[in-house]
């Protein structure tokens, strides 16, 4: 049985408590909102708008901003718990040094309206020591995910790229949205093709899964869409993305 208490009440958060609540080998010790009244989800813990003065917990999870990570464990006593922080770009050694210290980072884009089977994450974990390293492969296990090493600079780049896969491609999404609701269509009719973009690079590379103008080097559709783009910033978007893509395959 691992012993965890969790803070913060974002979108990480909320799934995290969930997966910890449902966990049989976790025992989730307490929950830490700063607005306990916030917190929607109902779980088997107690949920408390501080730490203590005492940590019982093997762990203590920091589902917190960037920002607020390091001045958080800096107003930390010292214990014997192992402080992670759920961060894609906060490197590990950003905590207080009187701690022992790790990563606990799921890899997914998390939405409290949107419920995830959690154990499809794959968790990128980090620690100082080995020890502490198996107790974070313990936590996964018992959430019933996979687990990876991964360095604090092996995942800033991680996260780096799914910047790229997650939050840009949803913003390109937005953008499609955009083009047309101005000409009265459903964007439903996207969806499908949405889907079996996402489903092609589970078998080919992103290179081989390319097609479209840009790639036929098609100079008469390319300049009728930049046409048609009204929004200067969406034009300055296609021509950047055009120039990508032909330079990556040699056009």
């Amino acid at each position: 049985m691992i012993s965890v208490t969790l803070v913060g009440s974002g979108n990480v958060a909320h799934h995290l408590a969930q997966a910890l609540d449902l966990a049989p080998e976790v025992q989730f010790d307490l929950w830490v909102a700063r607005n306990p009244k916030a917190v929607d989800l109902k779980v088997n813990t107690i949920v408390s708008d501080g730490l203590g003065d005492a940590i019982k917990s093997q762990i203590v999870i920091l589902a917190i901003s960037d920002d607020a990570i390091a001045e958080f464990s800096a107003s930390m006593s010292p214990s014997d718990t192992l402080l992670v922080h759920t961060s894609g770009s906060v490197n590990l050694h950003d905590m207080d040094k009187k701690h022992s210290r790790g990563v606990f980072y799921p890899l997914q884009t998390l939405s409290k309206k949107r419920s995830v089977d959690f154990s499809t994450i794959p968790i990128c974990i980090e620690a100082l020591e080995r020890k502490d390293l198996d107790l974070l492969q313990s936590l996964a296990q018992s959430l019933g995910c996979s687990s990876k090493i991964i360095s604090s600079e092996q995942r800033l780049a991680l996260h780096l790229a799914a910047v790229f896969v997650n939050n840009f491609s949803n913003q390109m999404y937005r953008i499609a949205h955009e083009i047309t609701d101005s000409e009265r269509l459903d964007f439903d009719l996207l969806k499908p093709l949405i889907l079996e973009t996402a489903a092609k690079v589970q078998y080919l590379s992103p290179f081989q899964a390319q097609t479209g103008p840009a790639l036929r080097k098609d100079r008469k559709t390319i300049k009728r869409h930049l046409k048609q783009l009204a929004n200067e910033n969406h034009r300055l978007i296609y021509e950047i993305l055009t120039k990508s893509i032909q330079q990556t395959h040699g056009k």
